[in-house]
């Protein structure tokens, strides 16, 4: 019976001790205790929000205030013990009286956002990344490097959720945030344009009296023998027959048009801008407008050529987000206004505006326009017009086809900064001529690789055929 009594006390002792261990193990682990002596000054007392420190006083205490309970609650646990629970950030203070009313001390209470667990969130969330987590009066401060903006703004979404609207942001994103843009603007239009037209003039009659013509004629003093035939301004050719059968005189004229055009256009700015900063591109000048205002008729200057306007962030790693706003415009001469004596062109212009994310080096065509533009024009004399063969004589028709292919390309590179000497400029291929090679052989450019500059391949095909 006495050894089954010892082994007992021993398994009490050990379940007791058991308990001892896992009451500590689950207790909060930002709980400290705070000595306070008599007459000596009180070190400041953090608490984290929502658990509870243990204040000790060397001297027995017969009154306790706390200057805010809504910041900080107490309670005693004996007359030297004291349990202070964080309750919201922010400061306050408590007072400790002896037995006769004399001052203890006073204890600065700072209650922080708990940033033990904000801590462990992060490291789960975000490992690896460098990150330090402080205090700052009601708030929370992070400093540090993160390797991207993505994972800084994440920081920044799950430190708002312990201390919403105190967060304050010491970070620094590391690796390269510098993005060069390359934008492609590549252009084809072709024209094709098709004219065949017959004007037919008859003049004379002794008896009747027979006159009448059509066509270009018409501009005419209705007079074969004293009219000067004249084909139309853009005729490429023409060709003029005239006959008479007694009395009467008769003229044919035949003109005939066919135009073809293609043209190409290309315009390749680069533009490099910081993450999350805008840059601006504009080769070309700017077109006076005149416009009224107060003092009579002012002038507005209008931007014309190539227009780059982009904002790059660094996403995550080589993920580029790019805000984009591209153009090419140029001055329609073709078509014009008059306004108070001023004549003012019109603007070809093509843009686009849009939002892409892609790696480093990836390319994208984030706008493409196929046009196709086509006039089919039959003219003719009433009823004569339709007459097989001579007919012919009494019409004019006209073909008109435009087409054009618009493709802008952009690629972002991710770059840094390099030495100077290490970059070239075109001038730099550049070589002055001497005396001799400018005034004996007539070379605005040196021997060298001044032909460089300006030399293009055409070598194989290039555009497209349209049918």
């Amino acid at each position: 019976m006495f050894a089954r009594k010892i082994d007992l006390s021993k398994i009490l002792t050990v379940g007791c001790l058991g308990i001892a261990l896992a009451t500590s193990a689950l207790s909060p682990v930002h709980a400290q205790n705070l000595r306070v002596m008599e007459g000596a000054a009180s070190a400041p007392l953090n608490v984290p929000m929502n658990r509870a420190v243990v204040v000790e006083s060397d001297t027995p205490f017969a009154e306790l205030s706390i200057a805010n309970p809504g910041i900080a609650d107490i309670s005693t646990l004996s007359d030297k013990s004291i349990y202070v629970l964080g309750k919201t950030p922010g400061r306050t203070t408590l007072t400790l009286l002896g037995p006769d009313g004399k001052l203890i001390s006073n204890v600065d209470v700072h209650v922080t956002p708990d940033v033990a667990e904000f801590k462990e969130r992060l490291q789960q969330i975000l490992p690896g990344e460098n990150i330090e987590v402080r205090t700052a009066n009601d708030g929370i401060v992070l400093s540090g490097t993160v390797s991207s903006s993505a994972k800084l703004d994440r920081a920044l979404d799950l430190a708002e959720r312990y201390a919403p609207e105190r967060v304050s942001n010491l970070m620094n994103v590391g690796g390269t945030q510098q993005v060069m843009l390359k934008v492609r603007f590549a252009e084809m239009q072709r024209s094709v344009s098709k004219n065949l037209s017959s004007s037919l003039a008859v003049s004379g009659g002794s008896k009747i009296g027979v006159l009448g013509e059509t066509g270009t004629w018409m501009q005419g003093d209705n007079s074969l023998s004293n009219s000067s035939i004249t084909a139309r301004d853009n005729a490429n050719a023409a060709l003029s027959l005239g006959f008479t059968a007694g009395s009467l005189e008769f003229g044919v004229l035949l003109e005939a048009l066919e135009s073809k055009g293609v043209v190409r256009t290309l315009a390749e700015p680069n533009l490099t801008a910081l993450s999350g900063q805008e840059a601006k591109f504009l080769a070309g000048g700017e077109y006076p407008i005149p416009i009224a205002d107060k003092d009579g008729i002012g002038i507005e200057y209008k931007p014309f050529g190539v227009e780059l306007n982009f904002t790059p962030t660094v996403v995550d790693g080589d993920s580029i987000n790019l805000v984009i706003n591209a153009a090419v415009s140029s001055i329609d001469t073709t078509t014009s206004i008059t306004n108070g004596g001023f004549s003012v062109n019109a603007f070809k212009r093509r843009e686009t505006s849009t939002t892409v994310e892609m790696r480093d080096g990836e390319s994208f065509a984030i706008a493409g326009l196929l046009q196709d533009d086509f006039r089919d024009l039959n003219g003719q004399v009433p009823w004569i017009g339709d007459v097989p063969i001579i007919g012919a004589l009494f019409r004019s028709a006209e073909y008109q086809r435009a087409q054009s292919e618009l493709v802008i390309i952009v690629t972002p590179h991710l770059v840094s900064p390099t030495r100077g000497e290490a970059l070239a400029l075109p001038t730099d291929r550049v070589k002055l001529p001497s005396e001799r090679d400018l005034f004996l052989f007539g070379n605005v450019a040196g021997k060298g690789a001044a032909g460089e500059v300006a030399r293009q391949d055409f070598s194989g095909s290039y555009g497209y055929v349209m049918e």
